[in-house]
């Protein structure tokens, strides 16, 4: 989830040292899932203005879906079709395939820009929750191909599908959209740190604690897109 990592909100917790071991999946304790539910429940019954009013600025504002699908990685490797707001231009990554955006991406639509600062993008993942496809906290689920990329470059990298993807999680707080390798890895840390304490409810409190913090501030730096050209249509990088 992206706002500059000095704006962030902290989660105080501290990351010792690791070695690069596969983090072995022991299913979903049963209250986190009960609190996964309960908050996805009422985030959905909540917002469904919200989802009204974001729904019609989306189709007045450019052509295309309201809603972006597209295929992630879950819980032991499994895929699953995760749920966004469609935040960049119609058919954006016809051209080049996954790829990450970058600042000011001049893909990003006007309100998209305003929907990725706050993460009001994310919340149709409720859905996903309900499914029982993601989790509210969790690591961010990725696309199969960047998967199979990064596994194969960062020991350790496969540890994340150990437990269920969430919509917001302790290294999206801390660390932010990934950018390059370095902010994988960085971020990889975190997820592992996460993992290793799955089933903790206070965690997971307070990292959606840190999350509505982090969206608070978002709505204060979100940054202008630059005009987009007809040659323009690239690459669409949904975090």
């Amino acid at each position: 989830m992206g706002v500059p990592p000095t704006r962030r909100s902290r989660v105080h917790l501290g990351l010792p040292q690791e070695r690069h071991t596969v983090v072995s999946g022991c299913g979903i304790p049963a209250l986190k899932r009960a609190l996964d539910v309960a908050v996805a429940t009422m985030g959905l019954l909540f917002a469904l203005p919200l989802w009204c009013l974001i729904a019609i600025a989306i189709r007045l504002e450019s052509r295309g879906p309201i809603f972006y699908r597209q295929e992630r990685v879950g819980l032991g490797r499994r895929p699953f079709r995760m749920y966004k707001f469609r935040t960049m231009v119609a058919d954006a990554e016809r051209g080049t395939g996954p790829v990450w955006a970058t600042d000011g991406d001049p893909r990003i639509t006007r309100l998209g820009a305003i929907l990725r600062s706050t993460h009001l993008d994310e919340v149709p993942q409720f859905l996903n929750v309900l499914r029982g496809e993601m989790s509210i906290v969790g690591p961010r689920p990725e696309r199969p191909a960047l998967v199979e990329r990064l596994a194969a470059s960062i020991p350790g990298y496969e540890d994340r599908c150990a437990v269920l993807p969430g919509i917001t999680g302790l290294a999206q707080v801390r660390s932010g959209y990934d950018r390059s390798i370095g902010t994988v890895r960085r971020k990889l840390r975190y997820d592992r740190y996460y993992i290793r304490r799955r089933g903790c409810l206070s965690m997971d409190l307070r990292i959606m604690a840190a999350t509505f913090m982090v969206m608070c501030q978002g709505a204060f730096v979100w940054r202008k897109p630059t005009t987009i050209s007809p040659q323009g249509v690239a690459s669409e990088r949904e975090t």
